[in-house]
């Protein structure tokens, strides 16, 4: 395929170059197989006597010498076009490169064997899905790292409430409060786990402090609902993004879907025939089924025969930039961000959850127009009654009606 490729030398002058030549076949024909245009490969091609000048002033005599993280660190900073694309290239060339194990595996350091039988305890004796696993995991690594665990392995055994306030500290400097309720509940469950292995003091638990927060202390972020009718009206819908991203929104904003049920959504959990859509929930476990409604069907069939096209995934949608392949959760807040943006809808906090307003904007226009708590809870896929009544706060007209009148005749002292 390189020769088949419009480059600006010979083939054999890439085909040839130090430590990249002998898999610059193999690599294109890899990209094409995944669906990368031929001007991506090409651009690629273009880079490589750059990545492979840099490689050879690194001192790299064979690719197997280098880890994933290894070449990864080695492309070129992209502060002009062709450093652009070296980047480009190495992203590419070490997914090739791994998918054949052509590069050494990193060496395991004592702390992700810490981690990793951590991991372990959480998922098979305590239960906990996947995905607070890997947030676990995440927060727990941190504090192995702030112990220098790998070159003091005693250090746990050493541990006092020093050593944890330091870290604490200087984990509140980088994350909100409500964060930190679980960088606290992950080091407790940590020490606890570490206390029973017999490496950490028994009690060393006890001392982690955790931020005070409340229950409903604060209101669901909500866009009006003539910005929600704004937001989905200004989405260019002649275009394959355009007609999946309608879709992604207009669902949020029907079923008060979150972003990872849109992202978990099948082609089979679409119910044509009877009328119904199956939503996995990730999160809080059992399916639920909401009616499939005229818009959404319609915007779904728009998507499914316009934008979407052929595809091996089973997944409902797909990336639109290659290579192809189902979205993830953070892309449904790229699609919220992007659109709303362009329709000048009013900006939120950062904080504000993205999408995730969307779903509180739904329960808030549903409980304006009259449907009871428990309806919305069922569309919501609340399990208790209690987190949808953090919404009748927001009923503002309807507060001010039950409102008890000031005493008359008493003079209130308003002096500071």
């Amino acid at each position: 395929m390189l020769s088949s490729l419009s480059l600006r030398a010979p083939p054999n002058r890439y085909s040839s170059l130090p430590l990249l030549g002998e898999h610059l076949e193999g690599l294109c024909e890899s990209l094409s197989a995944q669906g990368y245009p031929r001007e991506a490969i090409r651009r690629r091609v273009l880079a490589t006597p750059l990545l492979s000048a840099t490689l050879c002033k690194a001192g790299v005599h064979a690719l197997r010498e280098l880890t994933a993280a290894d070449l990864s660190s080695l492309a070129p900073q992209p502060t002009y076009w062709t450093a652009q694309l070296a980047c480009s290239l190495v992203r590419s060339l070490t997914e090739y490169l791994q998918d054949r194990g052509e590069l050494a595996s990193a060496p395991t350091t004592p702390t992700d064997t810490k981690i990793d039988a951590f991991c372990r305890y959480l998922k098979n004796v305590r239960g906990l899905g996947t995905e607070t696993v890997a947030g676990h995991r995440a927060r727990a690594a941190p504090f192995l790292r702030s112990l220098e665990y790998d070159t003091h392995p005693l250090a746990l055994r050493n541990l006092d409430e020093g050593d944890i306030e330091s870290f604490l500290l200087h984990e509140g400097q980088r994350v909100g409060r409500v964060t930190m309720q679980k960088v606290a509940a992950t080091l407790r469950a940590l020490l606890r786990y570490l206390a029973a292995q017999g490496e950490a003091p028994s009690d060393v638990y006890r001392t982690v402090a955790s931020s005070r927060c409340y229950r409903g202390e604060r209101l669901p972020r909500v866009l009006p609902w003539d910005s929600v009718r704004s937001l989905l009206h200004s989405i260019d819908r002649t275009t394959p993004k355009g007609r999946r991203d309608f879709a992604i929104l207009l669902m949020i904003a029907t079923y008060g879907l979150r972003a990872g049920e849109i992202a978990a959504l099948k082609l089979d959990d679409v119910q044509w025939r009877l009328r119904q859509i199956r939503i996995p929930r990730p999160k809080v476990g059992p399916e639920l089924l909401q009616p499939l409604t005229d818009d959404v069907a319609a915007a779904l069939l728009d998507y499914l025969r316009n934008g979407r096209g052929t595809s091996e995934y089973r997944q409902l949608f797909l990336r639109v930039r290659i290579p192809p392949g189902p979205i993830k959760s953070s892309a449904v807040a790229d699609v919220f961000d992007e659109w709303s943006s362009r329709a000048g809808v009013q900006r939120l906090p950062k904080r504000a959850g993205g999408p995730h307003c969307l779903r509180h904007s739904v329960a808030t226009h549903l409980l304006r127009a009259g449907a009871s708590v428990k309806t919305i809870g069922d569309l919501l896929g609340h399990r208790s009654v209690e987190s949808t009544e953090v919404y009748l706060r927001l009923q503002v007209d309807d507060l001010r009606a039950v409102a008890l009148p000031l005493p008359t005749g008493v003079a209130l002292d308003v002096t500071p």
